[in-house]
């Protein structure tokens, strides 16, 4: 099923950590229940986790064999991960592109594959995520997205994150989503400022899964609530 949503940091240098149980029960407090079917919103998970989401120039989807070498490149390119504690290993890429998928199947959504529409070619991710580690706002949706360098300056994250927050927002039924970013990533604060997300100024806060003085710790949380 295709969802055309037309004009409109996530992780750390390990493949994210499963969700302990404590963090699986915060999570299961944030969704709608059924009697029958797990459901989010009004449309069941199964559905959810096959839709392709498409915007004037993207396709977000599930991820593909083919996506696995344009990936390892771009998680190798250290201008891509310059806020990131290092760069990834094929074996690291390889690891979160499985945990990627495992986490779609799971919640209905997940940091999709990026498509160039107009030449199929694959440029990162974008997407929805719940992260897999205790924070202090806890537990929470964030929307994120890593894109190759060549594909920067063009406007695709915010074309990408836009259709993301729409589709949690609105097939989801989500109330909140969030973005953090480590303090100095400028680039990606703006991003976040251009598709409607605040900074919560109270929210600064030590990143779980980097080490006490590491220079990568202190972060920036941003927050959008679903409109009434």
């Amino acid at each position: 099923m295709i969802i055309p949503i037309l004009d409109t940091y996530p992780g750390s240098q390990c493949p994210v950590k499963r969700a302990n149980q404590e963090l699986q029960a915060l999570w299961s407090t944030m969704l709608p229940r059924s009697s029958t079917i797990p459901i989010i919103g009004k449309v069941p998970w199964g559905l959810i986790a096959s839709m392709e989401i498409e915007t004037n120039r993207l396709i977000l989807r599930r991820w593909q064999s083919s996506d696995v070498e344009p990936f390892v490149s771009l998680n190798a390119d250290p201008r891509v991960m310059e806020f990131f504690p290092a760069t990834l290993s094929r074996t690291e890429t390889e690891a979160m592109i499985s945990t990627i998928e495992e986490r779609i199947g799971r919640d209905g959504f997940g940091f999709w594959a990026a498509e160039l529409k107009e030449s199929k070619g694959f440029i990162g991710f974008i997407g929805l995520n719940v992260p897999g580690y205790l924070l202090p706002f806890s537990p929470c949706v964030e929307v994120g997205w890593r894109l190759a360098f060549d594909c920067w300056g063009k406007g695709y994250a915010q074309e990408g994150a836009r259709a993301a927050l729409a589709f949690g927002f609105g097939s989801v039924g989500l109330k909140e989503i969030v973005s953090f970013t480590t303090v100095n990533n400028v680039r990606s604060r703006r991003v976040m400022e251009r598709i409607g997300m605040t900074y919560d100024s109270q929210g600064d806060f030590d990143h779980p899964e980097l080490p006490l003085r590491h220079p990568l710790r202190r972060h920036v949380l941003y927050r959008k609530v679903r409109s009434a």
